[in-house]
């Protein structure tokens, strides 16, 4: 009986991560074909339960201009989700958090690449502290994580 239950148990718990994987939307990755963090950030997103899509890009300036993001606040990818942009390696929490509150910017940023941050993890390097950066026509908000 023990096995059942174990059994149960499990397939309940996969049934509950799949729903919450399929209530989150898309996030669409724009990067450069050859940046590896990029895919990392996009791996930790998809470990979140978002659904990830992939783009890679060679025009990556470009559109960034188009999506109204500051200078001061690139990173090295560019994602959407949602009507929102993610510049950087914003963390999926930040993500799920502006997604529930739906506030009046044109999303989230982190600049830079600082290490530690979702996609930056490396072994033996101390994670830096960094801002999450609210952006959009009332200008930008600082978060810190």
């Amino acid at each position: 009986m023990r096995r059942r239950s174990f059994l149960i148990a499990a397939a309940a718990l996969l049934a509950g991560t799949s729903a919450f994987a399929a209530e989150q939307p898309q996030v669409t990755v724009y990067k450069d074909p050859t940046c590896g963090c990029c895919g990392a950030w996009a791996d930790h997103m998809a470990k979140a339960g978002f659904t990830v899509k992939v783009v890679e890009s060679s025009t990556l300036e470009k559109f960034k201009a188009e999506q109204g993001i500051p200078q001061a606040l690139q990173s090295c990818h560019t994602a959407l989700v949602a009507g929102y942009v993610l510049e950087g390696h914003v963390p999926a929490k930040a993500v799920a958090k502006l997604l529930a509150e739906r506030p009046a910017v044109k999303g989230l940023a982190v600049a830079g690449m600082p290490a530690g941050s979702p996609g930056m993890e490396m072994p033996g390097v101390e994670p830096e502290a960094y801002d999450v950066v609210t952006f959009g026509p009332a200008g930008t908000v600082f978060m810190r994580f």
